[in-house]
């Protein structure tokens, strides 16, 4: 539980000429090793079954409906689609988005005026470092944490402070007696809360309350990262700590289609206090004006159609039968010398094996030799933590290839050993 420096890396390359004017903040740019994966596979001589990417399986995304809707959309001669949209978001698509929600959390019931568009997860994460994060900043992560969450707040030059996870998530007690005793409250608490990237783990609602009694004690923003809250195998949404705070200007929650439709698409939302509104709608413009207006127009007709809450059910029963495959898998592979969490929702397990000794970073090397990809845990802790831990996305491969690229993982794991022995 050691606060970061602002120069801490993760993994980068070097900067090049030092005869460039680099602004200081250049010291917090550390990337982000999940997303360089994929340049990395695609560099690769042989195929990988990837279990790096958390993204869907290809057959998860609704290619059908998808091209249904935009074939009514896109054609010969309409121009309209082309141009800017409001930095806010198209009105159709918010409009139709807060039905949605409605639909599948009725008691969760957003500000229409606290809405604004995205695009992705990833522009409401930078937008809220750019508005809570001043530079030397203090600002909680759960350990592990999601790597371009921490990456964020480090580009704003925040420290980072650490906090352990467990069954029930982020050591909320944990947290209160840290902050008691470096004597220094956080201006933001970074959160997955709900099916976490990378643990799978959920936050309890007991701990959830606690959490937001806690950040209004300190005046602290709570921003809940939730990508992954409509994808529970049980189809019953946990309250979300926005909705648990009586919509409390101090959370701040960010999501996005990227999980529930389709990562390319970037298109996401934050919902917020409206006296946010205006700052969010001038940070976007200073980004990208508006987000891509063909694609949201593209997802309001989606969500106009109606695919939307067919489309989750689907999506439930698939992730789960791949999550029972994969711990599955596991057991019969690697049952011996790791364990793991058991998500009831979301895109991820988390594996840790036994003997703290195990490098999971040369495992993984091993794994790519042989035709399989995870995340090393260090990849999730800005100190390096997890070495002996590894994510694995089991949302993105087929049952067969499950058994198969866990398979690959045993045998590189006991190639190594043979090795050392």
């Amino acid at each position: 539980m050691t606060a970061v420096s602002p120069t801490t890396r993760l993994e980068t390359a070097q900067l090049t000429s030092p005869a460039l004017p680099l602004a200081t903040r250049t010291s917090g740019l550390v990337g982000s090793i999940i997303d360089s994966s994929t340049s990395l596979l695609e560099s690769l001589g042989h195929p990988v079954i990837n279990f790096a990417m958390g993204s869907p399986a290809p057959e998860a995304i609704d290619s059908a409906d998808l091209a249904d809707v935009a074939s009514g959309l896109f054609t010969r001669g309409r121009t309209d689609l082309y141009g800017y949209a409001a930095s806010e978001g198209d009105f159709a698509l918010r409009t139709l988005l807060m039905d949605m929600l409605h639909q599948t959390d009725p008691d969760d019931s957003p500000d229409p005026a606290g809405i604004v568009i995205t695009a992705g997860g990833m522009q409401g994460l930078d937008i809220a470092g750019k508005l809570f994060i001043e530079p030397g900043s203090l600002v909680v992560v759960e350990s592990p944490t999601y790597t371009n969450g921490s990456a964020v707040a480090l580009s704003y030059q925040a420290r980072l402070l650490e906090i352990g996870m467990d069954d029930d998530g982020m050591d909320v007690d944990a947290l209160e007696r840290e902050i008691d005793r470096i004597g220094e409250t956080p201006r933001m608490i970074y959160t997955v809360p709900t099916f976490q990237n990378p643990s799978g783990t959920t936050l309890s609602v007991e701990r959830r309350r606690r959490l937001i009694e806690l950040a209004r004690r300190w005046g602290s923003v709570i921003v809940e990262d939730d990508p992954y809250g409509l994808l529970g195998f049980a189809g019953q949404r946990v309250p979300s700590i926005r909705s648990l705070s009586g919509r409390d200007p101090l959370v701040f929650t960010v999501r996005t289609f990227s999980k529930i439709m389709a990562p390319g698409l970037r298109v996401g939302w934050v919902d917020c206090d409206p006296s946010l509104r205006d700052l969010i709608i001038a940070a976007k413009q200073a980004l990208d004006t508006c987000t891509n207006f063909p694609m949201q127009k593209l997802v309001a007709g989606y969500l106009s159609e109606g695919f939307m809450l067919g489309h989750l059910e689907s999506l439930r029963s698939q992730y789960r039968s791949r999550k029972e495959a994969m711990c599955a898998a596991l057991s019969h592979h690697l049952g011996d010398v790791a364990h793991w969490t058991d998500p009831e929702g979301g895109f991820f397990i988390w594996v840790t094996f036994d003997d703290p000794r195990v490098d999971a970073e040369e495992l993984f090397r091993a794994g790519l030799d042989a035709g399989v990809a995870f995340i090393p845990g260090s990849a999730f802790s800005p100190t390096g933590r997890f070495g002996n831990s590894m994510r694995l996305c089991f949302a993105s491969q087929s049952l067969a290839d499950i058994e198969e690229g866990v398979a690959r993982l045993g045998a590189a794991y006991r190639n190594l050993c043979a090795e050392e022995s």
